[in-house]
């Protein structure tokens, strides 16, 4: 049994601004050892250590979390999506099935290189789903699911090699020695998944940014990025939820008060650079929790 801690007003205790410092809500346990809240009228109700905890292992009735990270390694002046395939990241317009292809032959059911590969995202609803399909080279191979939204990409099984023998790629259109003419989520060799600050509120969720960071590397002096975290709420237009500059190093931001998003909302960071050559990074924490 979890014993329940209520700590109002917010704690006192030193230290810089941080969602720990404001009220820990404790949770009860389920006889199926599930948790709940235990003041379910607050939506977040606490970044405490054991409630992230809980959440992180899907052990939250009504509440999960999710950490995505993109990589962009070569942010000029025109803004760029983060995510390793580059450019601005485009969402299907309709739900679709998706083609699943690689750059070598070698990346097949019975090759040394990728096995299977995960797919996950968002049906045609805005509900969560992901499907596993076996490679088959260069050869495109169609999901059985339609996504409207594709969130991530990795590979599940390799063979002997152990890891992908070549670039792995989701996506739509005619497929030239694995390249799909539309590309939505991309695994560079090496690196066995997609690294993609893209993602999606799914249908009856509210999503609450708990934490982002953005870093930037180049071998030029006196340049700087300037990037931003955009939102998409369904049916309008992508617009500035944080923005921000640095030449070097790294800005993490810690919201004191959860941004919230409804359900359907996109989001995603986007990046560009006063000069040439930048090697960007993102990435940004969120729990979503069911609306009813």
């Amino acid at each position: 049994m979890v014993n329940p801690t209520h700590i109002y007003p917010p704690s006192t205790e030193p230290g810089p601004f941080n969602l720990n410092r404001y009220a820990r809500v404790g949770l009860h346990e389920r006889r199926d050892g599930t948790f709940v809240n235990a003041s379910p009228g607050s939506p977040v109700p606490t970044s405490d250590f054991l409630y992230l905890s809980a959440v992180s292992a899907g052990a939250v009735t009504g509440t999960r979390s999710v950490f995505k990270f993109g990589f962009n390694a070569d942010i000029n002046g025109s803004e760029e999506t983060i995510w390793d395939y580059g450019g601005i990241y485009e969402h299907p317009a309709a739900a679709i099935q998706m083609s699943v292809s690689s750059s070598s032959v070698d990346d097949t059911a019975a090759g040394t290189g990728a096995r299977t590969v995960s797919v996950a995202g968002l049906d045609a609803d805005y509900n969560e789903i992901s499907e596993i399909v076996t490679l088959n080279g260069q050869t495109s191979v169609l999901t059985s699911a339609s996504f409207l939204r594709v969130n991530r990409a990795f590979v599940v099984s390799a063979g002997s090699g152990g890891t992908a023998a070549g670039d792995i790629y989701v996506g739509t259109g005619v497929v030239s020695a694995g390249v799909p003419a539309t590309v939505y989520a991309y695994i560079q060799l090496g690196d066995n998944q997609s690294l993609m600050a893209v993602w999606t509120v799914p249908a009856g969720y509210t999503g609450y940014l708990l934490k982002g960071n953005v870093g930037s590397g180049t071998a030029n002096i006196n340049q700087y990025i300037t990037a931003r975290l955009v939102q998409r709420p369904f049916g309008s237009v992508f617009r500035t939820a944080a923005k921000i500059t640095l030449q070097r190093g790294e800005i993490n931001l810690d919201f004191v008060f959860p941004v919230p998003f409804a359900e359907k909302t996109d989001i995603e960071a986007r990046a560009f650079s006063s000069g040439a050559n930048n090697l960007v990074f993102a990435d940004f924490f969120i729990i979503y929790v069911a609306n009813s």
